[in-house]
């Protein structure tokens, strides 16, 4: 219930303040690359059950094109530096998500994971997470899923507090901004079952 009241009352205050860098950052993506701003997509939340998440649209054209032609110069410096993340403060608002948690990730994932790892779903997902502020994108998947369960099994509110102070400066140093090669986080073979359904675009 303490979660709950701190993530609305946090996320309310931080769309405020944000509220006029959110309208600057739509109107930027509008006029680099069209309507609309906001991108929704399904992912799976709390038990497993899909929730619509929003966040900033980073990405042009169709999905069958590869990622990397789909990105501006614009929409990489909006990813990098997290930006594109703030509509799902309205998630947190909604209660579908909490401020930290684990990562939502695709549903196609859903049926690929092991019993134990399947356990990330047993909380809300989170706008930030453990795994966020021990490397991000940097960390291979098996241990993304792992630090996830583990956040899963000693979830505190100081816990909370701590992951909250060290995204700050994760942030604003980009770190873990920059995904490397497939081949080293790939290392459960999600991305490959995932182009097999969605014509090679990553999550």
């Amino acid at each position: 219930m303490l979660k709950r009241v701190a993530d609305f009352t946090i996320s309310l205050v931080l769309l405020i303040i944000f509220s006029p860098v959110m309208l600057l950052i739509a109107l930027i993506i509008v006029l680099d690359m069209g309507w609309p701003a906001i991108f929704r997509q399904q992912r799976p939340g709390l038990h497993g059950k899909l929730f619509t998440m929003y966040k900033f649209r980073t990405m042009k054209g169709s999905e069958l094109e590869d990622d990397a032609l789909r990105l501006t110069p614009t929409s990489m410096l909006i990813r990098k530096t997290s930006l594109d993340e703030l509509p799902t403060l309205f998630n947190v608002l909604r209660g579908d998500m909490s401020l930290v948690g684990p990562r939502p990730l695709m549903p196609q994932y859903l049926s690929l994971y092991t019993p134990e790892q399947a356990r990330r779903h047993e909380t809300k997902p989170g706008v930030t997470g453990l795994a966020q502020v021990e490397g991000r994108r940097n960390l291979p998947f098996s241990k993304r899923l792992e630090l996830d369960v583990h956040y899963v099994d000693h979830r505190t509110f100081w816990l909370d507090l701590k992951i909250l102070l060290l995204t700050v400066p994760s942030v604003l140093l980009a770190h873990g901004a920059r995904e490397p090669g497939r081949e080293i986080v790939d290392d459960l073979g999600l991305l490959s079952s995932l182009d097999s359904t969605s014509g090679g675009n990553s999550p």
